[in-house]
C-alpha cells in the first residue's frame, strides 16, 4: 500500500520527521527513523534522513506503512467555549487583512500539546476573526510568557513573517524581573547553551544585547534583545549567570525556591518589523502581576523607546 501527500506551502522548510508528526499524529521517532533507513519513506522517490527538510509541491510516499497500528491517535483540538474565545479576543492589539497581534496572557500555549490542551491556535480557530481562514503561527512564545504575539492570517502572510523572523528582521524586546543585583548595566551574552533531542546532545551558541533598567541588592529590571532564537534562550541565560527570573520553575536555584512566584516575570514587550517599505512597532502592556511585583522589589519602569 502506498500513501502519497503534495507539500503545500505551510510546511515549506519543515523537517520531516516533525511534518510526519504534524500532520498525521504522535509517531514515536524511533519509528520514523526505522521506516526512514527501510526506504518505507521517502520523498520525491528518494530516502532521506530526519532532519532533511521538505519543500513546497515535494512528494512524500509511504510505502506499507500501517498506520492504525503504528501511529498513536492524533490529539484531539482544544474546543473553547465562548467567554475563552472572548477573553482572548479582548487581548488584541491590532487586527488587520493579514494578521493579527495580541497581548498574549501567561499560562497558555501557542499551540496544542501532550501537556497542554489549551492553546492560541484551537481558540482563535474559533473566532470570527478567522472566518474564511485559519490562524497560522509564525513564531514562538513559551506558554508561561506574556507579551506580544502575532498570528498570520494566510500562507503568504505566514511564510513572510516565517522567513523575517528567519531572517532575524523581526526585532524582538523582552523585559524580566530576576533575582539579585546584574553586575554590568549593558553588553551582550554570548553563550553556549546545552539542549537534548530524543536523548542527543546539542550545544547552540545564544546571543543577547540586554541592558539594566534598574536595579538593587535584591532585584534587576533587565531589557532584553535576542540575537538568536534557541528555546528558553533567556531564561537560560539569566540561569546561568547566577540571577534566574522570578516565577521560573524549570530554570531556577534552589536558594530562590523559597516563595516562588506563581507567574514567570518575563514578558514579551515589543516587535518591530517592516513589510514593504511599512514600519510596524507593536507594544504589550504589562501584566498587573508584573507591575506589582515591580512595586514589592522597588523597581522603576519607564517606558522602552
Amino acid at each position: 500500500m502506498i500513501k502519497s501527500f503534495i507539500v503545500d506551502e505551510t510546511y515549506n522548510n519543515m523537517r520531516i520527521d516533525r511534518w510526519l508528526r504534524n500532520k498525521l499524529g504522535k509517531i514515536p521517532q524511533s519509528l520514523i527513523e526505522k521506516n526512514l533507513r527501510s526506504g518505507k519513506i521517502k520523498i520525491n522517490k528518494k530516502k532521506v534522513k530526519s532532519s532533511f527538510k521538505i519543500r513546497t509541491n515535494d512528494q512524500i510516499n509511504l510505502f506499507n506503512f500501517k498506520f492504525e497500528d503504528k501511529i498513536i491517535q492524533k490529539q484531539k483540538k482544544f474546543l473553547p467555549n465562548n467567554e475563552i474565545i472572548k477573553t482572548n479576543e479582548e487581548l488584541i492589539i491590532d487586527n488587520n487583512k493579514d494578521f493579527v497581534v495580541l497581548n498574549k496572557s501567561s499560562g497558555i500555549s501557542v499551540q496544542g500539546g501532550t501537556k497542554s490542551k489549551k492553546n492560541l491556535i484551537d481558540i482563535f480557530s474559533k473566532s470570527k476573526i478567522f472566518d474564511g481562514t485559519k490562524p497560522y503561527s509564525v513564531h514562538r512564545l513559551d506558554k508561561e510568557t506574556s507579551g506580544v504575539f502575532i498570528m498570520a492570517k494566510n500562507r503568504e502572510t505566514a511564510q513572510l513573517l516565517t522567513s523575517l523572523f528567519r531572517l532575524r528582521k523581526i526585532h524582538k524586546t523582552y523585559i524580566a524581573i530576576c533575582h539579585g543585583e546584574l553586575e554590568k548595566n549593558s553588553g551582550e551574552w554570548n553563550d553556549n547553551l546545552l539542549r537534548y533531542d530524543n536523548g542527543k546532545k546539542i550545544i547552540e551558541n545564544a546571543k543577547t544585547i540586554f541592558k539594566v533598567i534598574d536595579k538593587n541588592s535584591n532585584s534587576s529590571l533587565v531589557e532584553m534583545k535576542p540575537i538568536t532564537g534557541r528555546k528558553h534562550q533567556l531564561r537560560k541565560q539569566l540561569f546561568n549567570l547566577g540571577h534566574s527570573i522570578y516565577g521560573d520553575k524549570k530554570y531556577s536555584s534552589s536558594i530562590y525556591s523559597k516563595g516562588l512566584n506563581k507567574n514567570l516575570m518575563l514578558h514579551s514587550y515589543q516587535i518591530k518589523f517592516m513589510i514593504n517599505g511599512k514600519k510596524y512597532t507593536y507594544k504589550a502592556l504589562l501584566p498587573d502581576y508584573f507591575k506589582k511585583l515591580l512595586k514589592t522589589k522597588r523597581l522603576n519602569f519607564q517606558d522602552l523607546k
